[in-house]
């Protein structure tokens, strides 16, 4: 439903031009929520605004369904291309009735609709949204939550083929952006509705889509599903960005196909092997999340196991269902730990622990020993 070709979008520097979009390529599957993930400056929204219309790439190529809508030969303007779109502010319009604002894309897409047309068009989105029954209420007596909604009914009413949603919940308090993101992503799957969605926030991207592309500098870093992205990651900026994460530099004492034996800092450490055989003293990062690692009693552990460290526990902070610690290895790492508060432990010198299955080695963190 939306394929990109090898996108460019460039801007003038103070010195040189800029790129924003550095030859982007993705595919976006009927009825999928594809996410444009990363930090400011990454080229998310400039390629959400040549999608859109509202940008002029340099060179490559844009097609919405059968129709290409962008190309060296081909521009077509915003308001010829099927697609709704909800922005960052919702750009409601205060002065007009909800009704009117919803109203609004039906009486200026030039298409001839009549009154009745346009009344059951906007009682359907307005259903969908929840909002029916307010449309005599005017747009500024809305609530954050409910002027979200007015936007995302705006870009509904005509029923696009493709729904452009631009960090639309950036705007709202923490506990209502948890509903809305469930309420967006309900709404989606029902109407099987093609979107690409703009977002700077991980969980956002983790909860919402069928497909993420981690973009660092006009570039996919790395494209999958939600769960590869959080648990594959390929490289050092893709595990720090998507989710907290412990970094751990080793070398390599033993590689099989099933496990990587590490000597660290704090000791020796046993990680899942990637696809690549490794060299014995091949330098490498190992990715840990911090749910991932334990704390023990020194007493339960037993002399066997992998992956066993003693830490000392320099503070902890509750947050409610999840305790986080921070701990000091031996040799002077920080790490980051969160464990279940009905489970956190209240001792000082404790026993870190790993299972070598959590712990990855970074498939793009290779160096040479001689290096």
């Amino acid at each position: 439903m939306i394929r990109i070709d090898v996108l460019r979008k460039r801007y003038p520097g103070q010195d040189t031009t800029v790129s924003a979009v550095d030859g982007l390529s993705f595919d976006v599957a009927q009825g999928q929520l594809y996410t444009l993930l990363g930090p400011s400056g990454c080229g998310k929204t400039t390629t959400l605004r040549c999608v859109a219309g509202l940008e002029r790439p340099d060179s490559g190529t844009i097609v919405l369904g059968e129709t290409e809508v962008y190309s060296q030969s081909t521009f077509i303007p915003t308001h010829q291309r099927d697609l709704g779109m909800v922005f960052q502010s919702y750009a409601i319009w205060p002065h007009m009735t909800v009704f009117e604002n919803a109203a609004f894309p039906l009486r200026v897409s030039g298409r001839r609709s009549g009154r009745a047309k346009i009344d059951e068009a906007v009682g359907e989105a307005l259903e969908l949204v929840g909002l029916a029954g307010y449309e005599s209420r005017m747009a500024t007596q809305l609530s954050g939550g409910q002027q979200q909604r007015l936007s995302l009914a705006r870009a509904l009413v005509r029923r696009p083929t493709v729904l452009l949603l631009d960090e639309p919940l950036s705007n709202l308090d923490a506990k209502l952006r948890e509903h809305m993101r469930q309420e967006i992503r309900q709404l989606q799957q029902r109407l099987r509705i093609t979107t690409l969605f703009v977002t700077h926030d991980q969980i956002e991207a983790l909860a919402m889509s069928d497909r993420v592309a981690v973009l660092r500098d006009g570039k996919i870093e790395q494209e999958a599903s939600p769960q590869a992205i959080y648990n594959e990651p390929t490289s050092e900026f893709v595990a720090n960005f998507v989710g907290a994460t412990n970094l751990v530099k080793g070398a390599v004492l033993d590689w099989t196909t099933q496990s990587t034996t590490l000597e660290t800092k704090f000791g020796e450490l046993v990680a899942v092997s990637g696809t690549e055989r490794l060299r014995e003293g091949t330098e490498v990062t190992v990715a840990i999340r911090p749910e991932d690692l334990t704390l023990r009693d020194s007493a339960t552990c037993g002399s066997q196991e992998q992956n066993m460290w003693p830490v000392e526990v320099m503070f902890s902070s509750f947050t409610g269902a999840v305790t986080e610690f921070k701990v000091l290895t031996e040799s002077g790492q920080g790490i980051t730990v969160r464990a279940p508060s009905r489970d956190a432990t209240g001792q000082r010198h404790v026993v870190m622990h790993a299972e070598p299955m959590v712990c990855r080695v970074l498939p793009d963190s290779q160096v040479s020993a001689g290096a």
